[in-house]
């Protein structure tokens, strides 16, 4: 871990008036992650290659850079990630008003998410490390107690493993992801991630308005600029539908078909160079791609900031407004008593 990192993220208290407390595991490749109880957070991702390791995770280097950033670097996200339409929702016929923190909509969990948590730190070994976090019921406006838990492991096989577990005493809508930015070029390369070639097995998109809220019904990507089928250039169609001008590119959810292959890929992303491609594997029902396109003024870890463009999201999850679309063809987002919310997400690098 470099030393640099671990001064910046500790000297300074976090939200709690505590300094965070970091873990690293590494694999017997030299492949080294960093995470973080503040959120969760995974803070650097730095892959084994013959001249040397390269940070493929866009991050910052001090607890103050994190605090006043709001892309989201590389957090654990919930209690319900992406958004709810206007913070509202029904169960059982009870009304719930959650926190709105983005234009009127609840975004990642509200004003006080699980990013802006201290988590425990229940487990941890040279390879696995297991945070775990208490949502009190009426937390953000949500309703049930939520105990939930995230464990990342690092194999051998250079995978980073995120499981997801949570259970509640009350139904409650629960939808965890992490927000890791790729730039396979390096985080402080200045390459632009609309280089990359991408792959996406999903026939189907969500078009969203000029807030993100999806309108109208799951649409094919056939004839469209969201067809990743075929890997293609990121900068090969953005900005060629309607739907993404008011998102300035892709931040739209695909939905995987419910009897697709779970040994394949849902996503599949190569560095311009070739050197490294990073695969994502889930039993989760939808992606988000984010281009990151509003990243510019975001601090960065060479005490500049990062542009728009300069890493993507693949944030798997259930469809946004999940809560208030019960026809759409995926698991229920809502957690009841006696259930366990468990997915787990694989991110493989192969270099």
């Amino acid at each position: 871990m470099e030393q640099s990192l671990v001064q910046g993220m500790t000297s300074q208290a976090a939200f709690d008036g505590q300094p965070a407390n970091l873990v690293t595991l590494q694999n017997s490749h030299g492949m080294q992650v960093v995470l973080m109880d503040i959120g969760a957070t995974w803070l650097s991702c730095q892959v084994s290659l013959a001249e040397g390791a390269r940070e493929v995770l866009l991050g910052v280097n001090t607890m103050a850079d994190f605090i006043a950033h709001q892309s989201f670097l590389g957090v654990t996200v919930g209690r319900y990630a992406n958004r709810i339409a206007k913070g509202r929702f029904s169960i059982d016929g009870q009304d719930y008003q959650v926190s709105t923190n983005q234009a009127g909509n609840t975004l990642h969990g509200g004003v006080e998410g699980f990013d802006k948590r201290r988590w425990s730190i229940e487990s941890q070994s040279v390879s696995a490390v297991t945070f775990s976090l208490v949502s009190d019921d009426g937390d953000q406006g949500f309703p049930g107690k939520v105990n939930a838990a995230v464990t990342y492991t690092l194999t051998d096989d250079n995978q980073v493993v995120i499981g997801y577990k949570a259970i509640t005493d009350k139904t409650t809508p629960v939808n965890l992801t992490n927000h890791a930015y790729f730039n396979l070029m390096g985080a402080e390369s200045g390459a632009d991630c609309r280089e990359h070639r991408l792959m996406i097995a999903a026939d189907r998109y969500l078009p969203t308005n000029d807030v993100g809220i999806p309108h109208g019904e799951l649409k094919a990507v056939e004839g469209t600029g969201f067809d990743f089928r075929e890997a293609k250039l990121v900068a090969q169609d953005i900005m060629s539908d309607e739907d993404q001008i008011p998102a300035k590119g892709y931040d739209h959810s695909y939905l995987f078909d419910t009897k697709r292959d779970p040994e394949a890929p849902v996503a599949v992303v190569t560095s311009p160079d070739g050197r490294i491609t990073l695969s994502v594997f889930t039993d989760k029902p939808a992606m988000q791609l984010y281009t990151g396109n509003w990243l510019e003024g975001t601090p960065n870890r060479s005490g500049g900031t990062y542009f728009d463009y300069a890493g993507l999201a693949l944030e798997t999850q259930f469809l946004p407004d999940s809560p208030n679309h019960p026809e759409w063809e995926q698991p229920s987002c809502f957690l009841k008593l006696g259930e366990e919310y468990a997915y787990q997400t694989v991110y493989q690098f192969d270099c």
